[in-house]
């Protein structure tokens, strides 16, 4: 058998099963990964072509809560913006706990109602890191989740000085404020399961020998611009890779949150299938979480100790 004949086609991940991190993995590695025109910004690649599970996690995150709409790439830059910053969304729950009388109460599953987030074309650039935040309360995120997905934040700030698209004053200032509060609260705990690495299985390997090989055909080498990483190099770092002295390196205070929403309108996607739920963290059973979108809820995939790509024995 040459292995030709059991290759499945790489299809695009369902957006009702947002977190097959396992597809979204495969997916990315073929058609999304550095260098590519569509690259999929934030995922931590190396040289291996292995992929970190905290920047798929948090990639997943971003697109469950983000409608599709021109302006997609904006909410997620913010989400990811979000999540770069170590302690901000604890703080913005503090708040929110001190104005409510009912405290923020985190879904974790096997049930998970997400709401996503749709800002009109016309008003999507007033789209602010408030907003993310209230995205994430609204959806009731736990505080893990964030903070797993901080890695995502991180890379996704690297591939921006790494290959600039836009005006670099906004990821200075974050990664300046990022840098502040690592030395405040440290760098973000992960889920120690979905943790490391994503290991290529054969057929990846197939599938991409085959891409890079219709690439070469065509005189294309994406890889030689996009931001790979080396094999052990570990993504969580202090002082950005790619960030030279010129771009400025004094933290500076970052602003208060408040918790407003601004010109966004909530879109409920559950009915559409709900999302496989992310990996339970609490030891503990938690109180039931309030269904922020509609009284239905969707019964999802039990998530616990195994890898996505992985069957329990």
């Amino acid at each position: 058998d040459d292995g030709v004949t059991a290759l499945r086609v790489t299809r695009t991940p369902d957006p009702n099963v947002p977190f097959d991190l396992d597809q979204i993995a495969r997916y990315a590695l073929i058609f999304g990964r550095p260098g590519m025109e569509n690259t999929w910004q934030g995922i931590a690649v190396d040289f291996a072509y292995r992929m970190h599970w905290r920047t798929l996690f948090g990639f997943a995150l971003c697109r469950a809560l983000c409608a599709n709409s021109a302006g997609k790439t904006t909410l997620v830059r913010r989400m990811a913006l979000v999540m770069a910053r170590p302690g901000l969304y604890c703080e913005a729950i503090d708040a929110f706990n001190k104005v409510y009388d009912e405290p923020f109460a985190p879904q974790y599953g096997p049930q998970l109602t997400i709401t996503q987030v749709h800002v009109p074309d016309d008003k999507v650039r007033n789209f602010s890191d408030d907003d993310a935040i209230r995205v994430l309360l609204y959806n009731h995120i736990p505080v893990e989740w964030v903070d797993h997905a901080y890695t995502y934040g991180v890379v996704y700030l690297e591939q921006q000085f790494h290959h600039p698209t836009m005006s670099l004053d906004i990821f200075r200032e974050v990664d300046n404020e990022r840098l502040e509060r690592l030395h405040l609260y440290g760098t973000p705990a992960a889920i120690p399961q979905w943790d490391g690495w994503r290991e290529l299985t054969e057929e990846d390997h197939y599938h991409l020998m085959f891409k890079r090989a219709e690439e070469s055909a065509a005189g294309l080498f994406p890889e030689a611009d996009g931001l790979y990483y080396y094999i052990g190099m570990d993504p969580n770092v202090g002082q950005l890779w790619k960030r030279t002295p010129a771009h400025g390196t004094m933290p500076s205070i970052g602003a208060a949150t408040n918790i407003a929403l601004t010109d966004c309108e909530m879109v409920d996607v559950t009915a559409a299938g709900g999302p496989m739920t992310p990996p339970i963290t609490e030891s503990e059973p938690l109180a039931a979480a309030t269904n922020v979108a509609i009284e239905e809820s969707v019964k999802t995939t039990e998530a616990g100790g195994n890898h996505p790509g992985e069957t329990a024995g």
